[in-house]
Order: C-alpha cells, then sequence, then structure tokens
C-alpha cells in the first residue's frame, strides 16, 4: 500500500469544442460526434485513509452547500463500485472541493467519480486489474471513460467510442486560453434531447457533415474557431434569453464568440494569448450577476490514465 497517508487527486472540467448529435437511434438513445478537453478548472477531491476502520464504510464531505454528499454522490458510488469489483484499500474520508457547477455540461460529477476511482488505485492494497476499470467507468456515467483516458478526445456514439488525439494534434488544443462562464442555472440534460427530437431532422447534424468537419480539423484546413459547433445551442439559447444575450455583448463589445459545452449551461469562448480578458470577464459578472461562474483558464493536456 502507498505509504501516503492521504493524498488529492485534481478532476478537471471539460469542453465539448464540437459536439454533432446526428440522431436518434433504436434505442431511444442518440448518436453524437464531439472533440472533447479538459481544462485546466475543476473539483480537487482528497482521499484520507481510515486504517483503524472506524468508519466501517466510506465517508464524502464537501465544501459547497447542497452537494450531495449521501450514496447518491458519484464519488461515492465508484468507491462502492471499485470494492464490488475487486479492490482492497482503508475505508476513506472523501473530501471535495467543488469548483466545477452542477448542471453546467462540463462533466463534473463524472471527474469527481474517476479522480475517486484513481485515488483508490494509488492507496490500494489490491488494486482492480486494469481491464476492469474501463467497464466500471462506463457503467457509472457516459464522461466517466473520457476522463478515464485523460486528454483531448473525440468520442462517438453514445460516448462510448473513444479516440485519443494524436500528440501533433493534441499540441494544437494544450495550452489555448478560454473563457469559462455559466448563469445561476443549469439545464437538464433530457430536455435538452429531448427538444432536439421534438425539431428532428433539421435539429440534427448528418454524420457525414459531421465527420468531414472534424476530419478537416485534423487535416488542418479549419481552423479551431472555425470548428466550434454545438447541436445543442440553438435549443438552448431559444429557451434561455440570458445566453445569446450575453452572447451578443462579447461579440460586439470584446470580439468573442461565445459557444455552448455539452447541454449547457456554461459556455466558453477562445481567448488570445496575451489579449487581457478582464473586460470580458466583468460582462458575464454584470450580465448574471455574482452567483454566475466567470473564469479564465487554458485547455489542458492531462494525458492520466488509471
Amino acid at each position: 500500500m502507498n505509504a501516503s497517508p492521504s493524498i488529492s487527486v485534481f478532476a478537471p472540467a471539460k469542453l465539448n469544442l464540437f459536439l454533432a448529435v446526428t440522431g436518434r437511434r433504436s434505442d431511444g438513445f442518440h448518436d453524437l460526434v464531439s472533440l472533447v478537453a479538459p481544462v485546466d478548472f475543476g473539483d480537487t477531491l482528497r482521499l484520507v485513509p481510515d486504517p483503524g476502520q472506524e468508519a466501517a464504510s466510506d465517508s464524502l464531505e464537501c465544501t459547497t452547500p447542497g452537494v450531495p454528499t449521501d450514496a447518491s454522490n458519484l464519488v461515492l458510488k465508484a468507491a462502492a463500485a471499485w470494492r464490488a469489483a475487486g479492490g482492497r484499500a482503508p475505508w476513506m474520508r472523501f473530501g471535495l472541493e467543488k469548483h466545477t457547477p452542477a448542471g453546467a455540461g462540463m462533466g463534473g460529477g463524472s471527474s469527481d467519480a474517476v479522480a475517486a476511482l484513481r485515488g483508490l488505485q494509488e492507496l490500494a492494497e489490491v488494486r482492480v486489474p486494469l481491464g476492469a476499470i474501463a467497464p466500471l467507468a462506463a457503467a457509472l456515467g457516459s464522461d466517466c471513460p473520457l476522463f478515464l483516458v485523460g486528454g483531448p478526445t473525440i468520442i462517438r456514439g453514445r460516448g462510448e467510442r473513444l479516440e485519443v488525439l494524436s500528440a501533433a494534434e493534441r499540441a494544437r488544443l494544450e495550452g489555448q486560453r478560454v473563457l469559462i462562464c455559466r448563469p445561476g442555472f443549469g439545464i437538464d440534460t433530457p430536455w435538452a434531447y429531448a427538444r432536439l427530437a421534438a425539431g428532428a431532422p433539421h435539429t440534427y447534424m448528418p454524420a457525414k457533415e459531421a465527420d468531414g468537419r472534424l476530419a478537416a480539423w485534423r487535416a488542418g484546413v479549419l481552423g479551431l474557431e472555425e470548428l466550434l459547433a454545438n447541436s445543442f445551442e440553438a435549443v438552448a439559447f431559444a429557451k434561455y434569453a440570458a445566453l445569446p444575450v450575453l452572447a451578443a455583448r462579447l461579440r460586439e463589445r470584446h470580439g468573442l464568440r461565445l459557444h455552448l459545452t455539452g447541454s449547457g449551461s456554461a459556455c466558453f469562448a477562445l481567448l488570445e494569448e496575451g489579449a487581457d480578458a478582464s473586460g470580458a470577464l466583468a460582462e458575464v459578472r454584470a450580465a448574471w450577476g455574482p452567483e454566475a461562474l466567470a473564469v479564465e483558464t487554458r485547455l489542458g493536456g492531462d494525458g492520466k490514465s488509471v
């Protein structure tokens, strides 16, 4: 077992730089094509072993009020699944420092779950075999395999088919400055998918077109700003006026193009290197109030795997 009495694991948020929902499947789910990248912003999960086994269970505390700390939290679900798969370690006291908001399309809960798996594997007396970790993560949530792989990734299908970018492709993304903002409300993912389905077929992007755009970016024919698109943006912007209003202000006053990530409600804009982003961040807070998330960060290059 690792001699360290406790460890901290970073749980990055993610951005969907390109997200095309290409159609509805016969099983009721949707197919998609997406280019996803972690960012240097997210949560931190601390694992403190209890060698005396006093708690007789894993426990969770969180710095953010309102975040569930019972068995419904993905951190404890991940720990339970890891132990059920044969992992052995002392009971853990998990401490979650939460920054990624829920209902934002940034994968916060899934990233926290994978952070728990990584930490448990590091502190384990008996590790879960590497071949069993991927299906375990997939069962926890559709975004979990993405965070398990780490680094910019292309996802297809329901999100279960992953392709890691080449080193040259990753280098074109890693370190890119971004502004991330999120209003004081979330967007329900099932609602967003239902709205897309209601507007079909014109709300879906044909798979051939989606793959073609992604291939053009990979070949260097299409720039990153030109690639950015999200099938959910039209339905989210039509329902929640705060999103297009801010997008117009950032475009007109700061020359920034605002894009949705996931099914929302978080958005992002690419920033030029060396440009002053303070005015744009102030614009977000003025439009959405003090409860809004407004942060400058960078696309990350986390290539860690469990």
